[in-house]
């Protein structure tokens, strides 16, 4: 099976998580895929395959030298966008792309005019949706690249390699992903996410990331006898969207600049109800941001009487610099391995968090590598067939590499 053929059997599957859902994974038809992977891992022939009861699958491919070198691994997430439809995906293939616009059904365009990305793969071998989905590369191309990469090694008994662990995972769309997976079962030393956008993309730096629910408590009092009563809880959320900074959002900022982002509002005169994400790269002025929230909340209720206004504060993820910093080997072998496969490296810091950050901090040092998809989380998603084949190659070329480290 190649690889393209692998990636569109992985793509019927609908895999869409939910933030609404308590459960693990979010939506039950995650598990449905999580098994199907598990049997294709025993089909391959990869040792300690298992899957957990909330979906989490593990695999070995085991080493074939006899010395030690380190246990490395590759993980990828199964789980699409909630902000897209992910069933019924109909893909197709644009051979040997030319550069215009794409019909992706009639009236549904992908054109390079909307979408300059394309324009970076003339020549190549695209596939897109049907526009009304999402394709899923975002990250069943990872998936497929992981697993293509470990039964190329397989049947390559010439590579040399170390134990090289793989794990698939649900729901880091909506934050999750690593939030159950097991670390010291997957017992590597470091570890990649095929996780990022296009090619030669190699992120380590990511946001800090905390989300923010404001509530507030309003009074209702007839309109014609209110004044000196009424707390309109629509208007104080108005106000405090306003006490934030309009230059300091995500459609105001890039590169390492952060941003308060308004997720949406309930409203009546009673009640209110905000929802916010704060991000940044640097820590310090992470602490400040939330901060400022909870200066906002403190003057509100000055104004208009104590627990009127309150937030309730929690930190989400943390910028995985600060673990990767002391462990730049880690870097060095994928950039060394980007070079022996002719990819341009990217290094660019993510506006976003992967599970890889998570990670980190429960001590697995995790970057984050290109995966091959482009317009994520929407219907005009599309992936590289050649892309997905280079990052397949230099998977395999990471692993060889890392048996030669300490030679």
């Amino acid at each position: 099976m190649d690889i393209t053929e692998r990636f569109l059997n992985y793509v019927k599957f609908d895999t869409q998580s939910s933030e609404e859902s308590e459960s693990v994974p979010s939506t039950p038809k995650q598990i449905v895929f999580a098994k199907y992977l598990k049997e294709e891992l025993k089909d391959e022939g990869f040792d300690d395959v298992e899957m957990d009861e909330m979906g989490y699958v593990y695999a070995t491919l085991k080493s074939n030298i006899k010395k030690d070198v380190p246990t490395i691994g590759f993980i990828s997430h199964y789980d699409t966008s909630p902000d897209c439809s992910g069933a019924d995906i109909k893909p197709s293939i644009v051979r040997n792309y030319d550069g215009t616009d794409i019909e992706l059904s009639p009236g549904i365009i992908s054109s390079p005019k909307k979408f300059p990305e394309l324009l970076s793969h003339i020549g190549e071998d695209l596939i897109v949706t049907d526009g009304h989905t999402l394709l899923g590369a975002d990250d069943k191309a990872g998936i497929a690249e992981i697993v293509q990469a470990m039964c190329w090694l397989r049947d390559h008994k010439e590579i040399k390699h170390g134990d090289i662990r793989i794990a698939f995972n649900p729901d880091e769309e909506i934050g999750m992903g690593a939030h159950h997976f097991d670390v010291e079962k997957f017992g590597c030393e470091w570890a990649y996410t095929m996780d990022g956008g296009d090619l030669g993309d190699l992120e380590f730096e990511n946001f800090n990331a905390a989300s923010a629910k404001i509530n507030i408590k309003g009074m209702s009092v007839h309109p014609g006898y209110a004044k000196g009563k009424m707390i309109n809880a629509n208007r104080l959320a108005a106000e405090f969207a306003g006490m934030l900074p309009a230059d300091e959002t995500p459609e105001t900022t890039e590169g390492y600049q952060g941003f308060y982002h308004l997720l949406g509002i309930e409203s009546n005169i009673e009640s209110a109800k905000m929802s916010y994400i704060i991000r940044d790269h640097d820590r310090d002025r992470f602490e400040e941001r939330k901060n400022f929230i909870k200066e906002c909340v403190k003057e509100m209720n000055n104004k208009y009487g104590e627990g009127t206004v309150s937030a309730d504060v929690k930190d989400q993820y943390y910028n995985m610099k600060e673990k990767i910093d002391p462990n730049m080997h880690v870097i060095d072998i994928v950039l060394k391995a980007m070079q022996d496969c002719d990819v341009p490296p990217k290094v660019e810091p993510i506006r976003g968090g992967t599970d890889g950050a998570q990670l980190s901090f429960k001590g697995l040092p995790c970057p984050n590598i290109f995966a091959g998809g482009v317009n994520f989380h929407g219907p005009f998603e599309f992936v590289s067939i050649q892309v997905m084949e280079k990052a397949m190659q230099v998977i395999v070329k990471i692993c060889e590499l890392t048996a030669e480290y300490n030679d």
